[in-house]
């Protein structure tokens, strides 16, 4: 970069190495640390040496880089939650179809779930099978790289003596070295035929395991978050916080949204929908009167571009209003555990 004339730098001129350096120096010293102990010695090296080539860069080059890095991050979440149409779909609500493509295939030329898809395809009780001989570790890397309904049903078949350790184990996943996802891919190549990308390097955590138990039965939500809450409290009530997404608004009674509407605050409410899906928006609108929905869609239409993250903390807030009203037992979330569960 040194060697560069400053007033020709751009974004598209930069190399991967020479933007991991500009954002290292972006970043304090102390999160920079933090993000270098989960890179291998040979990219320390390669990085710190780039960093000791960056002189006079425009700062605004340097906030592109940042934009792109937050953009990548974002997606990489979305695409290890939902897959890639589901982060597409999400991307293009918060920065426009044209922007959202450009994120997208960066996250295809670095990373890949396909070499899952030969998993995605078996039912629980191949996959169980398949799991039964590894390690709970082993079993927990390789259900959260599966969607959380087939998660679901595998962890039903689960035997019993692993089941909860299992769970948690998703849980605590957080962030995976390379060399752990290597070992992974060893296991499922062997076995299965498939590979997986060492890049993708953020796996399950409390919201995966919530988005898990959602689609289980209340009795085996309970006995795991039971086991869960022996072993770690604050992991359990984290659990728990997430057990109720805003996307689930879909699933209550029109009495029940009538009821959280009188709660919310008009103006998370349209930040809350900012970025949800249409079935989200018909439901909101279906119970409010006819002028209050027109004037909800009119700021929604008008909205201009706003923060990921002020939306999803207007989601937070909203669902925190649901909690404490299922609490209160003013509404009922009735949908969790499907056919099992039982009224009378």
């Amino acid at each position: 970069m040194a060697k560069q004339n400053t007033k020709e730098i751009k974004l598209e001129d930069l190399k991967g190495l020479q933007k991991a350096a500009l954002l290292m120096i972006a970043l304090n010293a102390d999160t920079a640390a933090q993000v270098i102990k989960y890179l291998d010695e040979d990219t320390v090296e390669k990085i710190s040496a780039e960093i000791t080539q960056v002189h006079h860069i425009p700062s605004n080059v340097v906030e592109e880089v940042m934009e792109e890095f937050y953009g990548m991050v974002t997606a990489n979440e979305f695409v290890v939650e939902g897959g890639l149409e589901y982060a597409q779909s999400v991307l293009e609500k918060s920065f426009g179809v044209a922007k959202a493509m450009e994120i997208i295939e960066r996250i295809k030329s670095i990373t890949s779930l396909r070499g899952f898809d030969v998993l995605k395809k078996a039912d629980s009780t191949q996959l169980v099978n398949f799991l039964q001989k590894e390690h709970p570790q082993t079993i927990a890397l390789i259900l959260a790289h599966l969607p959380p309904d087939q998660t679901a049903e595998t962890i039903k078949e689960l035997p019993e003596e692993i089941r909860a350790d299992v769970i948690y184990r998703i849980a605590k996943l957080g962030k995976i070295s390379p060399q752990i996802l290597k070992q992974i891919e060893k296991v499922v190549d062997q076995t299965a035929g498939i590979t997986i990308n060492q890049q993708v390097s953020k796996l399950g955590g409390p919201k995966t395991v919530a988005s898990i138990l959602n689609r289980t039965s209340v009795s085996l939500n309970k006995e795991i978050l039971a086991n869960i809450e022996e072993k770690d409290p604050d992991t359990a009530n984290e659990i728990k916080r997430l057990m109720f997404l805003f996307d689930d608004i879909v699933h209550l009674t029109d009495k029940d949204i009538q009821r959280i509407l009188k709660e919310v605050d008009r103006k998370d409410l349209s930040l809350a929908l900012k970025i949800a899906d249409d079935s989200v928006k018909e439901k909101i609108f279906n119970n409010m009167s006819e002028r209050a929905a027109e004037l909800l869609k009119e700021e929604l239409q008008f909205m201009g571009p706003v923060k990921l993250k002020e939306v999803e903390q207007a989601q937070a807030r909203i669902v925190d209003i649901i909690k404490q009203l299922e609490e209160q037992e003013e509404i009922t979330i009735s949908f969790r555990g499907g056919a099992e569960e039982v009224y009378v």
